[in-house]
């Protein structure tokens, strides 16, 4: 086990307050509805309110950047790249492949580091890598370079978003967990969104210091990136059992083990051949995998569709202004549905991260089924844009499902966390390649069909994973009473006087 230092006495009297003040399970009124906090007492009210300010403000602006910078080249492709750089063939598809490959490269070893380096100096460290690499993109003359500084970015991006999915399921409860990964998870939208707005206006700096439109939208995400992960190294808490965090009281440091604790989140051990053993064997690596692979994949968010329907597009002819804007619209509707099911799966639906799965395939399999015909009314083509932003918000529900059946091994909970993102990247590496071709823009039926398939494949491994993990919690459950029925049996014999 990972040594601790001795508690001091400042630290016992700590941990004793900690056990007087969390709940193991709070009375909850009908504010928790609103915000989980309102029924939890003023010291861990306080406690969580500095976390999330933390944790949530850094994870937020960090996969923001991260969403901006990884998406960028589809605003830079369709405003102006193309034409300056002669790419007429399926290059922005070998661009989204050299980023993939990076980026699942680095996913699960990333994760496995951060159980063991500090996440406050490994993550601020590989941000201000991808900012750095991401300038660099401007100077670019080649489809060579574009997929060389690709990879590299992928690479660095690899730590970010599994990493602080690891985090926040180190420091939040179950009743909290949803909320904040869909809230974490929405900044990907917003990040899609803001990259078409800068794009627009950026297009504007167009030969200013001898850099056209999209090398300016390149120059700004960089600039935009550095100072964010400066701050990371201020305001990364760490991890419970070795935080160091200036902002946290002993006591506050105390609510957070003993909130863990509770859980039944186990703290970090070594690994050992036995562990690994253990996590290849279990079904829950497979199948959570599958889920995301599933969810990951399944929607058309590879390539620039909307985009790319607009630029084709005859009478009316848009501009460069609407291509980029226009589209921003599904991230919209990613935000309001991605938050709607956290608050829906962690208040009336109590902790059932099942039912928006369920709904998010079955809206995908709607809007992309419709998209695969093609010869419908625009009014619905438009709709259907739109509402593919309905199954793109489930991932904060698909990692917090993870960490609650994952609860009992830290370093198993990492390494499925990792390897969730990973697989469904390893499939988005190639997918792409196949079915969401450049030159079959706009109609992209291949994609379109390819999207329904594994929605409705999604539906089937979400209950498939909602029925092994009831198996789990029954067979937790009847271990438990057998130890509890073994102790108190040994407790009726140790009262027997001795002859």
């Amino acid at each position: 086990m990972i040594s601790a230092d001795k508690p001091s006495t400042d630290e016992w009297v700590a941990q004793g307050q900690a056990r007087d003040l969390i709940q193991e399970k709070p009375n909850k009124t009908w504010r928790s509805y609103i915000w989980d906090t309102f029924d939890k007492s003023p010291e861990e009210r306080r406690f969580l309110t500095k976390l999330d300010a933390a944790v949530l403000t850094f994870a937020s602006l960090g996969y923001f950047i991260k969403y901006l910078d990884q998406n960028n080249i589809n605003s830079a492709f369709v405003s102006g790249m193309k034409e300056d750089l002669s790419l007429y063939g399926n290059q922005l598809n070998y661009m989204t492949t050299a980023w993939t490959v990076g980026y699942v490269i680095g996913e699960v070893p990333s994760n496995m580091v951060l159980t063991k380096v500090r996440p406050s100096i490994w993550i601020p460290a590989m941000e201000v890598l991808w900012g750095i690499l991401t300038m660099l993109l401007s100077r670019c003359t080649k489809a060579s370079h574009l997929y060389a500084l690709r990879f590299f970015i992928g690479l660095a991006e690899s730590t970010f978003y599994p990493g602080m999915q690891y985090i926040i399921g180190s420091w939040y409860r179950k009743d909290e967990l949803a909320k904040r990964s869909c809230i974490f998870h929405t900044s990907s939208a917003l990040g899609t969104m803001f990259s078409g707005y800068l794009m627009a206006s950026v297009y504007h700096l167009d030969g200013m210091s001898g850099f056209k439109g999209w090398q300016w939208l390149f120059i700004m995400d960089g600039v935009i990136t550095l100072p964010v992960a400066i701050a990371g190294y201020f305001f990364l808490p760490d991890l419970p059992d070795n935080t160091k965090a200036w902002y946290l009281k002993p006591e506050e440091r105390a609510f957070a083990k003993k909130r863990m604790e509770l859980e039944g989140r186990k703290a970090r051990q070594p690994y050992t051949k036995a562990k690994f053993a253990k996590i290849l064997s279990s079904w829950r690596i497979y199948l959570l995998s599958l889920l995301y692979i599933l969810f990951n994949n399944g929607n058309s968010s590879a390539v620039p569709v909307f985009q790319q329907y607009l630029k084709a597009s005859k009478d009316p002819k848009y501009g460069v202004s609407e291509i980029n804007t226009y589209p921003t619209g599904t991230s919209a509707v990613q935000v309001v549905t991605t938050l709607a099911y956290a608050w829906s799966s962690d208040s009336f639906l109590k902790g059932a991260r099942w039912p928006p799965i369920v709904f998010g395939g079955v809206m995908n399999i709607i809007s992309s089924g419709s998209l695969a015909v093609w010869n419908i009314p625009e009014g619905w083509r438009w709709a259907c844009y739109y509402l593919a932003g309905f199954g793109g918000g489930l991932s904060g529900l698909c990692f917090a499902w993870a960490h609650e059946i994952c609860t009992e091994d830290n370093e198993e909970r990492a390494i499925v966390v990792g390897t969730m993102n990973e697989m469904a990247y390893i499939l988005q590496a190639w997918l792409p390649l196949l079915v969401w071709q450049q030159v079959d823009a706009p109609e992209y039926h291949k994609g379109f069909v390819t999207v329904s398939c594994l929605s409705a494949l999604l539906i089937l491994t979400a209950f498939a994973v909602r029925y092994m993990h009831r198996r789990q919690l029954t067979s937790r459950g009847r271990q438990t009473r057998a130890a509890s029925d073994s102790d108190e049996s040994e407790g009726q014999i140790s009262d027997i006087p001795k002859l």
